[in-house]
Formats: C-alpha cells, sequence, structure tokens
C-alpha cells in the first residue's frame, strides 16, 4: 500500500499516495463542510466562499493566483457538494509545494473584497441563471427538495438568487470561520510525492490552525414527495426516488451493484427494458445519492410528457422484478463493471487523491484497492434483492419538469409500486 497518513495535534490529517511511475502530482484541501452545514437564511455561502477563496489573498491578487499557477503549466481548481468542500490543483511534482502555498494561502488569508464579493455575486446569479435553464438541472434541484423537504440537504447548493444578493462580506467570513476547522480538513496528494516531505510543508503551512469544533449539523431525512414544473418544452424530465443507504452502511455495495444491473450502462435492465425494447425515451438511467447518515436511489429519464407514465410504470415494475430475483449473471456482470471502473480510476492521480481524501472524511482512514474489491465481490444476488425490497419499501419522489400535466402524481406511484 502506498498510502501514508499523519494527523497534528490540531486535528489537520496529512496524507499522500505514492505513484513513483509518474511526474506529476494532484494535490488538494478537502474540508467536510457544504451545502448542508447552511441555514435557510444563508443558503449558497458554501459555494459563493469556494468563489471567493480565488480572489484575492493578503499577498496575492486573483490574477496572481491565476498566473502562478498556469506559470508552470499547472490546474488549480474547486468544488461545492452537500457535504464536502475541495480546493485541488494537479502540477509537476516539483512545483507541489507552490499549489500547497497557493492552497494554503486562499484558505487562510483570503482578504474577501467588498468589490470582489459584489462582482462573485454577479457571476453566481449568472451561473444560477444557467442553471434555472436547464430543465434537467431543475428537475434535479426540485428533486432534492422533495426527497427532503425543509432540510439544508433538499435546498440548492447554487443558493437562492435573492439570499446571494444580499449575502453580506461578514456572513462568508463567519461561516468559513465556523465551519473550516482543521479536525474537519483532509491535506493529501497522489503523485509523485514523498509523505515526509508533504508533511513538513503542509505542517508550515497548517499546523498552526487552532483547534476547534464545528457546530453539529442536523439529521437528514428522506421522507419523499412531489415537484411538478408543468413547461412547454420538447421534452419531459422524470425522476424517480426511493429510499436508499448512507455512505457507511453494511449494504452500500449492494447497492452499487444494484444499481449498476438496474439502470447503470447499455446492458442494464432500464436502457434495455425502457430504451431497447419499448423505445420510451433517449436517456435513462439510475443512481444512487448517499450522505453519511442518509441516502435515496434515483432514477431519471428524458422522455415524451405522453409517456413519462409508461416509463415509470416500467421502471417500476423490473425494480419489483430485481426485489423479486436478481440473476447470478446480471449480478456478476455488474460487480464486473463495478471493479473494472475501480481499477481504472486508479490510473487517475487526480481520483486517487479525492477518492483518498473522501474516505478518510468519510470512513476516518483510508480503503485499500483489495479492501473494496472484496466488499463488491461478497455482494451476491440475495443482498441486490434485499436492496431493492428495501427500496420498494419506502415512500417514493417524483419529479417531472416539461410537458407533464396529464402524468402520473406519486399517489398513482405508490399505488403501482403496491400492486
Amino acid at each position: 500500500m502506498t498510502v501514508d497518513v499523519t494527523r497534528l495535534n490540531n486535528g489537520l490529517t496529512i496524507t499522500t499516495d505514492r505513484i513513483d511511475g509518474v511526474e506529476s502530482a494532484a494535490l488538494g484541501v478537502w474540508v467536510g463542510s457544504g451545502a448542508r452545514s447552511e441555514t435557510a437564511e444563508n443558503n449558497g455561502v458554501a459555494h459563493l466562499l469556494e468563489h471567493m477563496a480565488f480572489k484575492g489573498t493578503e499577498r496575492r491578487s486573483a490574477a496572481d493566483i491565476a498566473g502562478e499557477i498556469e506559470a508552470v503549466g499547472g490546474h488549480l481548481n474547486a468544488y461545492t457538494s452537500r457535504e464536502v468542500t475541495a480546493y485541488y490543483a494537479r502540477v509537476l511534482k516539483e512545483d507541489a509545494p507552490l499549489a500547497l502555498d497557493i492552497l494554503a494561502d486562499i484558505l487562510r488569508n483570503s482578504t474577501f473584497a467588498e468589490d470582489e464579493l459584489d462582482r462573485e455575486r454577479t457571476v453566481i446569479l449568472q451561473e444560477i441563471g444557467q442553471a434555472a435553464d436547464t430543465p434537467e438541472d431543475v428537475a434535479h434541484d426540485a428533486f432534492q427538495a422533495a426527497a427532503y423537504p425543509g432540510q439544508s440537504v433538499g435546498r440548492p447548493i447554487l443558493g437562492e438568487p435573492e439570499i446571494i444578493r444580499t449575502m453580506p462580506r461578514q456572513g462568508v467570513v463567519d461561516y468559513m470561520t465556523a465551519r473550516y476547522q482543521p479536525r474537519d480538513m483532509i491535506v493529501c496528494a497522489s503523485g509523485k510525492v514523498d509523505h515526509g516531505a508533504f508533511v513538513d510543508l503542509a505542517t508550515n503551512l497548517f499546523g498552526d490552525m487552532p483547534a476547534g469544533e464545528a457546530p453539529a449539523l442536523a439529521a437528514s431525512e428522506y421522507l419523499g414527495g412531489e415537484a411538478r414544473i408543468v413547461k412547454d418544452s420538447e421534452q419531459a424530465h422524470v425522476l424517480l426516488g426511493l429510499p436508499g443507504v448512507p455512505l457507511t452502511a453494511p449494504d452500500y455495495y449492494a447497492g452499487h451493484v444494484f444499481s449498476t444491473l438496474y439502470g447503470g450502462g447499455m446492458s442494464s435492465r432500464l436502457f434495455q427494458e425502457v430504451r431497447e425494447k419499448r423505445g420510451l425515451c433517449y436517456s435513462i438511467y439510475s443512481f444512487l445519492s448517499a450522505m453519511t447518515d442518509s441516502g435515496m436511489m434515483g432514477i431519471y429519464a428524458g422522455s415524451d410528457g405522453e409517456q413519462a407514465g409508461q416509463v415509470l410504470e416500467v421502471a417500476i415494475d423490473e425494480l419489483k422484478s430485481v426485489a423479486d430475483h436478481a440473476g447470478e449473471e446480471e449480478v456478476n456482470r455488474a460487480k464486473a463493471q463495478l471493479r473494472a471502473s475501480l481499477l481504472m480510476s486508479r490510473e487517475s492521480t487526480s481520483m486517487r487523491a479525492e477518492q483518498l481524501a473522501q474516505q478518510i472524511l468519510i470512513h476516518g482512514r483510508p480503503l485499500t484497492t483489495e479492501e473494496v474489491r472484496e466488499r463488491v465481490d461478497a455482494v451476491d444476488a440475495a443482498a441486490v434483492s434485499a436492496f431493492a425490497a428495501k427500496a420498494l419499501s419506502g415512500p417514493p419522489t417524483l419529479t417531472m419538469v416539461g410537458p407533464v400535466a396529464n402524468a402520473p402524481d406519486v399517489e398513482a406511484i405508490r399505488r403501482h409500486i403496491a400492486a
């Protein structure tokens, strides 16, 4: 195993995955805080903070940040999810110290200048507008809100426009001060890196951060519900959700095998039954959406509005069929897909860094490739059927966007599941 882990006295975790056969390094800082850490009043602050971190520090302007990393041929970026915000870079091995210095600078010394904040509000409002013009994005946001009504995990990651327009500078600073605690941060590198040297570098940059405790999060609970947005468009965007499992659940890997055989590729049941045999849609797939304490499984289909009901019926019937009996051949095929995906991802330094940081945030430790493979291999047909049956036992979530005025409602879906 090439992975090493060091934890500092302030709680910060520093980890590396050394790969001798490359000349580059992927590195970053993963923070265990995202949109879920917000309140209804500051919805969107996590994503706004991610943007503002690149807008200037006490010793670098926004142009300096971009210019320094690109002057060495590197790449710098970030993302915000519901439970994580990540700041990461990809550089040649000799430029890893520069990249980590920039990341530490933007996370510890950002000035959040008022003029930059005003400009970035406008940029994010344009991003929100772009999402609002994309029906599939609208459907997914409405789906999340319907599945987790009144909860932070149900609110949009980008935030509400009016909140973004009025978000004060101090609100961004207060969120960062409360949530960016070293015990919830992973400094990670993958590639041609020496663990000892990287630990020394990270310790110099982050070791004096005071230890603290982020406020506790309210528990999330999948509840289910319905959202229907009727509009004139060519396609209906349909999402059906059912209860899933948390990231640490014993049947988490059974869920992945299930989702792969059910709707994860061209050989999956959904693709074959809904698209190939019946021609009811162009795009259809299933997915798992898991968090640390809850989760759901979902089905997405882009279809003609008049055929949305038939798509949903066939999808539910196939789900029932899996619950009744998952065939050994399709289970083995799904496991082979997952194993191949796992091994292919190991060829990317960026993916290895991402996986390593996420594993430590979720499990508190790295998982070896062999351990993950064993967990996938241990899934059998009975476990897949049990996962499908458990999903069918909970409340559904139904979201539709497009010409769906006459499509079935969530009560009709409940009846079809129970039939």
